[in-house]
C-alpha cells in the first residue's frame, strides 16, 4: 500500500460501537501503534450501555460519528449484523460473511462496511500454525466470529469445513452462504474424529464464561486447535489441547491482525503486526496484574 507522508496527515478519529465495551483493549492497541507510526490518532469507545442506547440504534450512532468527522468505526457485539442496513455499501467479504466489524467513511461521505475478522483469523492462523494439514476442519460456533473463520478457512483452501453449533439453523444458514457442512452438537465427536483441525469460535473460555467447549477426551495428537478467544490468551481449551499433544494457537493473532487491517482502512498506514502482538500481550499482562 502506498503510504503518504505522515506529516501531511490530518488527525484520525475512530471509535468502537458495542455493548459492555468498557474493558476493551482496542483503544490502547490502536493508539499505541499509531503513536509509534507518528499519527495523531484517537480511538473512542461508544458503549451502548453507558450511552443508554439500544443495539437497534446503531444506525443513529454511525450517522452521528460520520457527522462528527470520524474516519471510521469498529463494530462489535451485538451490532455486527444490525449495522448492515444502515450502511451505503459492503465489501465483498462482509457481504458473504453477513457481518461487519469495521466501517469506513469515505471522502464523499459514504459508509462502507468491511469485515477484518476473517483476514485477521487467516493471517493469525497462517503465521501461528504454518504447514498444518487443512483437508478437513471442524468449526465450533456459527456466530459472527465463526462466520469470519469459515470464510477464512474456505479462502485458505480447506477441503471440508464442518460447522457445529447449538443453533442448528444458524449453522445451516452459514453453510448456505459459505459452502460448509452444518451439524448439530450431538455430531461433534463423529466429525472431529476424522478432522485435521478444530477452530473454536464460541464464548466458552472467556473470562466471563470459563470452561471447556467440548469434552477433553475428544482432543488427540495430530489434531491442531485454533482458539478465537484471546482474553485470557491461555484458555482451558488450549491447556487441554496441549496436554493431549495438539498443536495449539491462541486468539491473540486474530485480535491483532484484524486490528491492523482496520488501521490500514482507517488511516492508510502499514502497522507492524509483530509489534502489535507485543502491545497486546503487554496490555493483557498489565490487566491480569491489576486483577490480582
Amino acid at each position: 500500500m502506498a503510504v503518504r507522508s505522515l506529516t501531511s496527515r490530518r488527525p484520525v478519529r475512530v471509535g468502537l460501537i458495542g455493548s459492555g465495551i468498557g474493558p476493551s483493549l482496542s483503544p490502547a492497541l490502536h493508539e499505541r501503534e499509531a503513536s509509534l507510526l507518528g499519527l495523531d490518532y484517537t480511538y473512542r469507545r461508544l458503549d451502548l450501555d453507558e450511552l443508554g442506547r439500544a443495539p437497534s440504534d446503531v444506525g443513529g450512532l454511525v450517522a452521528e460519528a460520520r457527522r462528527a468527522g470520524f474516519q471510521g468505526l469498529n463494530i462489535t457485539h451485538p451490532c455486527k449484523q444490525l449495522v448492515i442496513p444502515f450502511l451505503d455499501e459492503l465489501s465483498e467479504a462482509a457481504g458473504k460473511i453477513g457481518a461487519v466489524n469495521t466501517v469506513v467513511f469515505t471522502a464523499d461521505g459514504r459508509s462502507v462496511g468491511h469485515n477484518t475478522d476473517w483476514s485477521g483469523f487467516r493471517d493469525g492462523l497462517v503465521r501461528g500454525l504454518p504447514d498444518v494439514r487443512m483437508g478437513v476442519v471442524v468449526l465450533l460456533g456459527a456466530g459472527g466470529a465463526g462466520a469470519a473463520a469459515a470464510h477464512a478457512l474456505r479462502a485458505l483452501g480447506v477441503g471440508t469445513v464442518h460447522v457445529v453449533d447449538v443453533d442448528l439453523e444458524r449453522a445451516r444458514s452459514l453453510a448456505d452462504r459459505l459452502h460448509t457442512v452444518a451439524h448439530p452438537v450431538g455430531e461433534l465427536a463423529d466429525v472431529l474424529a476424522g478432522a485435521d483441525g478444530l477452530v473454536h469460535a464460541t464464548p466458552v473460555g472467556m473470562a466471563e464464561h470459563p470452561g471447556l467447549p467440548l469434552a477433553a477426551e475428544l482432543l488427540r495428537p495430530g489434531l491442531w486447535v485454533a482458539e478465537i478467544v484471546y482474553r485470557p490468551l491461555e484458555t482451558e481449551l488450549l491447556r487441554a489441547a496441549r496436554a493431549a499433544g495438539c498443536a495449539a494457537l491462541d486468539g491473540g493473532g486474530m485480535a491483532v491482525h484484524q486490528a491492523a487491517a482496520a488501521m490500514r482502512l482507517f488511516a492508510g498506514v502499514e502497522p507492524d503486526a509483530d509489534r502489535m502482538v507485543r502491545h497486546l500481550r503487554e496490555l493483557i499482562s498489565a490487566e491480569a496484574g491489576r486483577a490480582r
